[in-house]
Parts: C-alpha cells; structure tokens; sequence
C-alpha cells in the first residue's frame, strides 16, 4: 500500500531481531521443557544495526525498497535454543513442535529469510554474550 501510494518513502525488510528470539525462548524456558517451533529456521539481526541502516536512511531522501537487512547466519530454531540454554547455564531439552497454519508453513519455506543479504555481523551468541556479561 505503501509503495503504490505514490508518495516519498523509504522501506527497509529486515529479519527478526536477536531479541525477539531471546524473548521467545525467555518464555517457554520457564516448562521443564523447552518447545521450539520445528522445521523454522531464523536468521537473527542486532537491533542496533538495524536502528544505524535506519539512521542513516533518514539522513537521504525518500528511496523506496532498499535492500533488506539480515542477521548473519541462518540457523535452526532448535540451535538457537541450545545456544540460549548454554548462554544461562541451564539444562533443558528441546523440543521442537510442529506448529500449523498459512503462517508457519511461511515460516517453514524461509519467507521471512534474506540469505542474500546477510550484512549483520552480531552473532546470536555475541548477543548472548554481551547480555550476560557482568559490569565491571
């Protein structure tokens, strides 16, 4: 709707933020086990340089569609929740659940991945890192 508007905009598509799976898996980590969603894979970006491509679109004027902005690696769901357990220490197992509807089976074809634009840098686990880190 946006772009057949007709007027100036500038949108950008990026991945799902690290912080949206921390959420995610800081939910269900409270089962004794941990269910993930099967067969979806995420490709995870630092919401800080998502917040800087946006800074520095606003800088120009209206662009339309530019590039998407993704996380550096594609990874399992299921990868990611060891990742999250091993980061806090923890032990739980996981368990992936095959979720239904139109949703997740885009979620399983990847629709809301951009391999070809992997620009992030910030891995899930140097996000994880920087979380748990204790100030000096």
């Amino acid at each position: 709707m946006i772009e057949d508007s007709g007027l100036g905009s500038t949108i950008l598509r990026t991945t799902q933020f690290h912080d949206l799976v921390l959420r995610i898996l800081s939910g269900v980590a409270k089962l004794p086990v941990l269910p993930v969603p099967s067969g979806v894979r995420v490709q995870p970006v630092d919401s800080g340089e998502v917040a800087d491509r946006l800074a520095a679109l606003a800088l120009g004027g209206p662009a339309g569609r530019v590039p998407d902005l993704g996380g550096p690696e594609v990874r399992a769901f299921t990868d990611l929740a060891g990742a999250f357990l091993r980061a806090g220490g923890r032990k739980r197992r996981v368990v992936p659940v095959r979720l239904a509807g139109r949703a997740y089976a885009g979620y399983r074809r990847g629709d809301h991945l951009t391999p070809g634009h992997a620009v992030g840098t910030v891995t899930f686990e140097e996000f994880l890192d920087r979380r748990h880190r204790r100030p000096a």
